[in-house]
């Protein structure tokens, strides 16, 4: 069996449909696809063009990272982690809102820096590496307006209850990729190849965009599947209902890193579906093993 085949088998056993791409950073054409060039919604994993998009600015001087803001949570988008989940405002500067956004996926910190760049400096970003395919069009909190919407209810909260209902097949603009943020596979791993090269930022931006990823503090997806002492696993994930993903660059000592890409929509609406995520995790093993040997 092919890997292409054992990673399709491994989406196929988790109840969900998977799709995958995976290459070399060092501009080499080896590459892995299962699905990588379909549009896929891109969830969370936006906050990481987000990240790269002000990292650009400040680069051009156009950004002081270093600024300080002042948050009330009270004001803030929902979500269980980073500024939502405190009781009182808090100041912090650009760059560790943008840290927030990424190590916890923070939605509260990438929707008051997207106030601050503006979904043009993503677009630029895009048009400036040539990710046609890859689009943005708002942050959480209009990802969440929409949810209300098309749910018919009256909080976030009770959106997603509803989209976790298993009795219930929603047909929602979050789930399409014509009409929510989306991506391909392929288009996150040539990024990702980039931004590793030093092609999208300049070099203090490029190691900070490195450092800051290393230290996403999701266990649960593809870093489960390399505990392998030495090993640096930096990724973004990204998870809307039925939706859940991963990028990342994974690094074995010594040798060229890896960057993979995995999106999924599962079969049930369970708000955790410990087998997906772990799927998530086995197709990128496959993937990396199959790029890391010599061809």
């Amino acid at each position: 069996m092919s890997v292409t085949d054992r990673i399709r088998a491994v989406f196929a056993d988790a109840g969900c449909t998977g799709w995958l791409h995976a290459r070399r950073c060092d501009g080499s054409p080896a590459e892995l696809s299962v699905g990588g060039g379909e549009r896929v919604v891109i969830a969370s994993v936006y906050k990481l063009l987000l990240f790269a998009a002000f990292c650009r600015r400040v680069d051009d001087g156009l950004l002081d990272p270093a600024a300080r803001i002042t948050v009330d949570p009270a004001d803030c988008t929902p979500g269980p982690t980073g500024l939502a989940a405190l009781h009182d405002p808090v100041t912090l500067s650009r760059r560790d809102l943008a840290t927030s956004m990424m190590t916890v996926s923070d939605n509260a910190a990438a929707d008051v820096l997207l106030g601050e760049l503006g979904l043009a400096a993503v677009t630029d970003l895009l048009d400036a590496l040539g990710l046609t395919e890859t689009r943005v069009v708002g942050g959480t909190a209009d990802q969440h307006h929409s949810l209300v919407r098309d749910t018919d209810t009256h909080t976030t909260a009770e959106a997603f209850a509803a989209l976790a209902d298993n009795d219930e097949a929603w047909t929602v603009s979050a789930y399409d990729p014509a009409y929510a943020s989306a991506t391909t596979p392929e288009e996150m791993t040539r990024f990702l190849s980039l931004l590793w090269r030093g092609d999208v930022l300049s070099t203090a931006s490029t190691e900070f965009a490195r450092a800051v990823m290393s230290r996403q503090i999701w266990p649960h997806r593809i870093a489960a599947a390399f505990p392998h002492r030495g090993v640096v696993v930096a990724g973004k994930t990204g998870t809307i209902g039925v939706i859940r993903n991963e990028v990342a660059v994974v690094e074995f000592p010594g040798e060229t890193p890896v960057a993979v890409a995995v999106f999924t929509r599962a079969a049930r609406a369970d708000p955790t579906l410990p087998v997906v995520d772990a799927a998530i995790g086995e197709a990128a093993r496959l993937a990396v093993t199959e790029l890391r040997r010599p061809h």
